[in-house]
């Protein structure tokens, strides 16, 4: 398994960074009865935190007897009914208007992608609401980037006024500390501007799930090509947006 997990992090897919997280899933996949392989096609790693996808979560839902009736799968809404014979019957409503008010919908997936967000959000509710024993805890990729949203580092100026008053009030500049330790690369300008383009890009060529953005783009080789090269990338994008 060491070798496989080694493999599977020298792809740069999935979101592993080391052996130790693609070996860590690979267990949990075998106290599971699953093939150890599974872990690239079920699991991600989002923020450091496994997750499971939702179409696999879906999957072994129905692989354990449980049943889903769509009723809306649109932008706007997405509602299923999600019975099982451990846990009865539940009808999940999730809609834009839910999701701004849980403070999601102005966020760069939520305005790109709607429908798969909400379709995600539907499916883990669903599920762990009525069979949650196929879960183990885990949650979908789209929940678990809303857990930590990176705070950025700023300067803060703060007044101090001296006693006496002798003099002027004085500024000093304070180095604020971020609470999260993760960093992020500058992300060159030209992909900002071309995002939906750049993530539908990326989507394609399976560098992404559905849901994501370039920002979730794994450390690896294809992440450093990219940097690297980020105007030939960009020509090869907008190349492939004319096409269609």
């Amino acid at each position: 398994m060491q070798v496989m997990a080694s493999a599977i992090v020298k792809s740069g897919l999935f979101g592993m960074k080391t052996p130790d997280q693609a070996l860590a899933l690979m267990i949990v996949a075998s106290a599971e009865g699953r093939h150890p392989g599974s872990v690239a096609s079920d699991y991600h790693i989002i923020q450091g935190r496994a997750s499971l996808k939702a179409d696999s979560m879906l999957a072994r839902f129905q692989q354990s007897g449980g049943r889903v009736e769509w009723h809306d799968h649109t932008n706007e809404k997405v509602s299923a009914t999600f019975s099982h014979p451990a846990g009865g019957s539940l009808r999940i409503d999730w809609d834009m208007a839910r999701a701004k008010a849980a403070g999601l919908g102005g966020k760069d997936n939520w305005r790109s992608y709607p429908r798969q967000m909400l379709r995600a959000r539907v499916i883990s509710e669903g599920v762990r609401a009525t069979f949650p024993a196929v879960l183990n805890g885990m949650y979908t990729p789209e929940e678990v980037q809303e857990f930590d949203a990176p705070r950025p580092t700023r300067s803060v100026k703060v007044e101090v006024t001296p006693e006496p008053v002798a003099e002027a009030p004085k500024l000093i500049e304070v180095e604020a500390v971020a609470v999260s330790a993760d960093t992020a690369p500058d992300w060159p300008e030209e992909m900002v501007k071309n995002e939906e383009a750049v993530n539908a890009f990326l989507i394609a060529k399976e560098q992404i799930d559905e849901g994501q953005t370039f920002r979730d783009l794994p450390d690896g080789a294809y992440r450093t090509r990219v940097l690297a090269n980020t105007p030939k990338f960009i020509a090869a994008v907008l190349g492939q947006k004319e096409a269609a």
